[in-house]
């Protein structure tokens, strides 16, 4: 496994199905959003699958963990976080399942096949690219619209789903009104809708939306889910998307 880091790079139990990921903490890493997604996420046997903006790869890889598809497609502009992501696969045995496309999403369907896969799913950069920008220029590809919009994402998902194929995001509720816009205006009709929250008492700060490619409209809005208990403890619905027991109350918190 150490000849497959590079300087500054760790290995990371992803805790399901003995997988593992490589990451550099002084870059972007995964958050619990792409977690949140591939649980939303629902596949059926030998679904072809494409994730935009795919970073080191998580998505296709939990996907992997959770499932028996075999064509997991991934593209990520970033040559040097693409590659990350290759050496992930390697690292879990999965190049047969899984492949890494180091390119800009915007031209996807010069590369792949229209209309061809069952599902797309996408983590993409939740803001604006004006304003203020991270100074380190992979943490602002990875968290700004700065190589792509919400648009970009959501036209290229629509090209490459066949016909009732199914879209898969996580992103933020402030950006909602754009989101239904523009799955609308590429015929991605939403149908489930669920709002993440810190705690109970705090307003949802993600949402996971699944939308269907040419379908008839009917928004179905799943109940909110909660992340954190008010002792700071993760809330049982997340300890099962985590594939954990419940650490009760008065026990030892190893989070």
């Amino acid at each position: 496994m150490k000849e497959l880091l590079k300087d500054q790079e760790r290995i990371d139990d992803l805790q399901i199905n003995g997988l593992q990921i490589i990451q550099n903490p002084q870059g972007f890493c995964f958050g619990i959003d792409a977690v949140l997604l591939s649980n939303f996420i629902t596949l059926k046997k030998n679904a072809k699958v494409v994730d935009l903006g795919t970073g080191t790869g998580i998505i296709p890889i939990l996907l992997a963990g959770k499932s028996t598809t075999s064509h997991i497609t991934a593209l990520e502009i970033q040559p040097e976080v693409a590659d990350m992501a290759k050496r992930s696969v390697l690292l879990n045995q999965l190049e047969n399942r899984i492949k890494i496309i180091q390119m800009d999403l915007k031209r996807a369907v010069d590369v792949l096949p229209i209309n061809s896969f069952d599902v797309v799913t996408s983590n993409p950069p939740y803001m604006h690219p004006k304003g203020l920008l991270n100074p380190e220029a992979g943490k602002s590809i990875s968290r700004h619209e700065v190589k792509c919009t919400l648009e970009d994402v959501i036209a290229a998902a629509s090209r490459l789903l066949k016909h009732l194929g199914k879209f898969y995001m996580v992103h933020r509720p402030q950006r909602l009104a754009d989101i239904m816009y523009y799955c609308r205006k590429y015929k991605l009709e939403p149908k489930e809708l669920q709002f993440i929250h810190p705690t109970y008492k705090k307003k949802p700060n993600l949402l996971l939306l699944e939308c269907r490619k040419a379908a008839m409209p009917e928004l179905k809005i799943k109940d909110p889910l909660y992340v954190y208990k008010e002792t700071g403890k993760y809330t049982e619905e997340i300890y099962q998307i985590y594939g954990r027991k419940l650490v009760e109350e008065g026990e030892e918190n190893t989070e």
